[in-house]
């Protein structure tokens, strides 16, 4: 059963090191995040497993590692504790920072992260979440992907007249649990269109927030189901630099 869940986003500059001048700027997202981690912590899972997306669906284990050279900092970060497996794939930007996060709050129990493929269709992220609900009697989720990059002019992908409400939708869905299953409908086109990396992210948690019973109800097309997770707070939404970031933590 899924007994907490943090949602937070991963821009690199969220690690202090890669911010450097801009860090006190994000400090109430990091702060955010931190508590949103920190109540993961405090449900006493038997594991934490990472979410986020990247280019392929995959699982990596403890002793994973993820990098921020490419962003001019020598800090590298590994999932968890153990050696890294000599064929191990290395962790995609919103692992790593997940890694990060989670290093951060002090955990150091069982944990593992799970790659969501950006173009991966929702049924298949949704079941995948069901999967991840039974790796064990108490499974906590620690999930990151941003909002839409379309925000103003200055964002990545230039302004969207679309992108603010969506995000909007996407906010409020994070404050109900998704209780009328946006998120875990939220199509390919339409996320790839604003530049929304965190869709396949969340439709993993509402698959997982479903628990045991999320298979039968994903091939219902269900999803919107939190299961356990009945309480669900919002406690960070902004887009300082034209990208949507959202913290939520449901338990």
């Amino acid at each position: 059963m899924v007994v907490a869940a943090a949602v937070c986003p991963c821009p690199p500059l969220l690690v202090p090191e890669v911010a450097q001048g801009a860090a006190d700027e994000l400090e109430p997202l990091r702060a955010a995040c931190d508590e949103a981690v920190r109540a993961l912590v405090e449900a006493k899972p038997d594991l934490i497993v990472v979410v986020g997306p990247g280019p392929r669906d995959a699982v990596h284990e403890p002793g994973a590692t993820g990098t921020f050279r490419g962003y001019g900092v020598p800090l590298d970060v590994t999932l968890g504790e153990g050696t890294t497996p000599a064929d191990a794939a290395p962790l995609p930007l919103s692992l790593t920072v997940g890694a990060w996060l989670l290093a951060r709050s002090g955990w150091t129990g069982p944990v593992r992260a799970v790659e969501a493929a950006e173009d991966g269709d929702p049924h298949t992220h949704r079941a995948r979440g069901a999967e991840i609900a039974r790796w064990a009697d108490r499974v906590a989720l620690l999930v990151t992907g941003d909002g839409s990059a379309r925000r103003d002019v200055k964002a990545p992908g230039y302004l969207d007249e679309r992108a603010a409400p969506l995000d909007a939708r996407i906010a409020a869905a994070l404050a109900s649990g998704d209780a009328d299953g946006f998120l875990a409908g939220l199509d390919r086109d339409t996320a790839r269109a604003l530049m929304v990396s965190g869709r396949p992210a969340w439709q993993v948690l509402t698959g997982a927030g479903a628990g045991a019973g999320a298979a039968a109800g994903v091939e219902a097309g269900a999803g919107a189901d939190t299961g356990a997770l009945g309480h669900h707070r919002l406690l960070h939404d902004a887009a300082p630099y034209g990208v949507g970031y959202f913290v939520a933590s449901w338990t």
